[in-house]
C-alpha cells in the first residue's frame, strides 16, 4: 500500500533553566512518510541523567498533556498504550532519547522532555503509576507536526 508523504517538523524551543540544569533539543526539521521512524534527543547538562527518572510527555493540538514514557533504566520503565510497541527510550549520562517508529498522524504533538524533580531514591515507590503525577522540575519542548 502506498502512503502519501508526511512532513515531520521539529522546532527547537528555548530551554527551561533551573540553576545550572539545562535540557535542550536541537532538531529543526525532517521529512518522513507515514510508518516512518525518527529519533528525538534531549541533551542534558548540570546533572547526571542516569541518576534521575526521565519522561516524555506530548500535547496534541487542542488536547491536554499526555504522558507517554517514563524511563529510569531498562528494567524500570513504563509506556502509555498509545505508544507501546512503537516508541522506545534510552539514556546515558548526558542525554535522553526517544526512538519513534511506525509514526501516525495522531503522533502530531508538542513533545516535552522532562526530568523528575527529585532524585530517584527519594520517591521510587511512586513509580507504580507515573501517569498519576507530574512532578517535574525541568523540561524542554519540541513540536512534531505531520502533514499529508
Amino acid at each position: 500500500m502506498m502512503f502519501p508523504p508526511v512532513l515531520l517538523l521539529l522546532f527547537a524551543a528555548t530551554s527551561r533553566v533551573h540553576s545550572q540544569v539545562v535540557l535542550t533539543q536541537s532538531e529543526q526539521s525532517v521529512a518522513v512518510a507515514p510508518g516512518g521512524s525518527h529519533k528525538l534527543t534531549c541533551s542534558c547538562s548540570g546533572f547526571t541523567v542516569r541518576d534521575y527518572g526521565m519522561h516524555w510527555i506530548r500535547q496534541a493540538p487542542g488536547k491536554g498533556p499526555e504522558w507517554i514514557i517514563y524511563y529510569y533504566s531498562d528494567s524500570t520503565k513504563k509506556f502509555s498504550q498509545a505508544v507501546q510497541g512503537r516508541f522506545t527510550a534510552c539514556k546515558d549520562d548526558s542525554k535522553f532519547d526517544l526512538q519513534m517508529t511506525q509514526l501516525k498522524p495522531e503522533d502530531t504533538a508538542v513533545y516535552y522532555c522532562a526530568r523528575d524533580a527529585l532524585w530517584w531514591n527519594s520517591y521510587r515507590q511512586l513509580y507504580k503509576n507515573p501517569a498519576s503525577f507530574f512532578f517535574f522540575s525541568i523540561f524542554s519542548i519540541v513540536c512534531l507536526i505531520l502533514h499529508h
